[in-house]
């Protein structure tokens, strides 16, 4: 092994590469088809006359949540202009293209029933393949099989003779698993509220073998966190959204979600490589201004603050809006690191499934989950090649050589070593923030999964730290935080 060159692609996202390695909704249609709200904020617009005004909305962050809010905007016939510090758009949901492999910037799935994203975006256009429902758990010598026996039938007696779990423990769950899905989000994000390890031992009964083996590397793996930190809420949500549809991955990668809004906006509207490093809320009849890193302004009636949670801290601390009256910052993300590597043969696991660590990740044996994509959408790969995506849980404290050979050590027991020696790390991507911290209790309006969006002062905020930690509470954040922008202008012309 040899060292790694690393360099930082933007400020979140540290990557390290080998040196081999050189839809729209129905409410946004009616607004176009109409042009009602066009025109009656076009009676409000300021004019030079009396305010010096660029824009009428300065998103800033060009993640999900603010391609989905200046999109929404620009629709509904406001000028917009989209302002992101990095090179590109999409925030954590970007694909960098490598010798003819695709990788994500970190491993990502796209949980097809999340009604927000459904409103948002083209599936179609997205060209999605999809991954088989469940899991193989690697645990008591083997790879064991967990799945979905309403959608998969065919594996009932492989899941019922499996180690993982008793016969009651599949009984149960196979029980919930019928009983979720008629549960309406508003009963589930209004239930009471506790751990999901406190809810899948007391309340449904669950062993601690196939909470150990399935249950936390599986969650373990969507929320970044164990499960006695993460909330029963959303374990009931993301279930449902699971049982409900596939899991899938778009053909050129899951950064094609984000380049799909953005090709629905105006193309001088975004504005790469700007870095917003001061906002003065609106005094007056003056609105917001926006400062950017080089000197740039831009004037406006309202400014939405779309970037991660410690970004948009920073930014209201210094404009003296202490964000959800905290005077502290939030406390750090949850972190990941996700490692690829390139195989010159079909990989061991033919099927397109996630293959879980159910003996438990620690230090020298890393790996939470891992896939081999090539297996679900055929174009992450080049012909004849296959391609590994392996997730461990947080940012560990050792040089990449280091990590690399942990993850080596620990595959080469599942995959044996001769194996391992003919895997070519293509990159590792160090994440810091994947996910904000969710912490309970869910408190509402400042903890929970539905923060306010209006702040005052021509001020606006919205981001998957304003609602649940998912792509679909990203998207609806940010249409949430649009519609808030246009009410306020209704309201400032009555």
């Amino acid at each position: 092994l040899v060292p790694s060159p690393t360099f930082k692609s933007s400020d979140r996202i540290h990557i390290a590469r080998h040196p081999a390695m050189l839809a729209s909704s129905d409410s946004d249609a009616k607004v176009e088809r109409t042009g009602i709200i066009k025109g009656i904020l076009g009676l409000f617009k300021r004019t030079a006359a009396n305010r010096d005004t660029d824009v009428d909305v300065a998103v800033i962050g060009a993640g999900v949540a603010g391609l989905v809010c200046a999109r929404k905007l620009s629709k509904a016939g406001l000028k917009v202009v989209l302002l992101e510090a990095s090179d590109g758009v999409g925030g954590r949901v970007r694909t960098d293209k490598v010798d003819g492999f695709l990788l994500d910037r970190g491993f990502q799935v796209f949980i097809e029933a999340y009604p927000e994203v459904q409103n948002q975006l083209n599936y179609t256009a997205l060209n999605l393949s999809r991954f088989k429902p469940g899991a193989l758990v690697r645990c008591d010598g083997g790879f064991q099989l967990v799945s979905d026996p309403i959608r998969c039938p065919e594996n009932i007696f492989p899941v019922l003779l499996s180690p993982v779990g008793t016969f009651w423990d599949k009984m149960r769950i196979g029980l919930y698993r019928l009983i979720n899905p008629s549960k309406s989000l508003e009963n589930i994000f209004n239930a009471s509220e506790t751990d999901t390890l406190e809810f899948l031992s007391s309340q449904l009964g669950l062993s601690k073998n196939i909470i150990s083996k399935f249950f936390e590397p599986f969650y373990r793996g969507i929320f970044l966190a164990p499960l006695n930190d993460q909330s029963s809420r959303m374990f009931t949500f993301v279930f449902q959204m699971l049982a409900k549809g596939s899991t899938s991955l778009p053909s050129k990668g899951i950064g094609e979600i984000s380049e799909q809004l953005a090709s629905e906006l105006p193309s001088d509207s975004i504005r790469l490589n700007s870095k917003v490093i001061g906002i003065v809320p609106q005094k007056g009849s003056t609105g917001p201004k926006v400062m950017i890193k080089g000197g740039d302004k831009v004037l406006c009636s309202a400014a939405v603050i779309a970037t991660e949670g410690p970004q948009a801290f920073e930014l209201l601390a210094k404009a003296g809006k202490p964000l959800d009256g905290f005077k502290k910052p939030p406390p750090p993300g949850r972190s990941s690191t996700c490692m690829y590597f390139s195989l010159p043969f079909p990989p061991p696991i033919k099927e397109p499934i996630l293959i879980l660590n159910g003996e438990g990740a620690s230090f020298g044996r890393p790996v939470n989950n891992l896939t081999f994509l090539d297996r679900c959408a055929p174009s992450y790969a080049p012909k004849g090649k296959s391609l590994a995506s392996v997730t461990i849980v947080g940012n560990p404290a050792i040089e990449d050589v280091e990590l690399e050979k942990q993850v080596r050590s620990h595959l080469s027991e599942w995959f044996g070593a001769e194996k391992l020696k003919k895997w070519k790390m293509l990159g590792i991507y160090r994440i810091p923030y994947a996910q904000p911290p969710q912490i309970l209790p869910s408190v509402e309006g400042k903890t929970g999964f539905d923060r306010i969006v209006s702040l005052g002062d021509g001020l606006f905020i919205c981001g998957d730290h304003r609602n649940t930690a998912t792509l679909n509470g990203a998207m609806e954040s940010g249409r949430k935080a649009a519609e808030e922008v246009m009410a306020s202008y209704m309201q400032s012309s009555s």
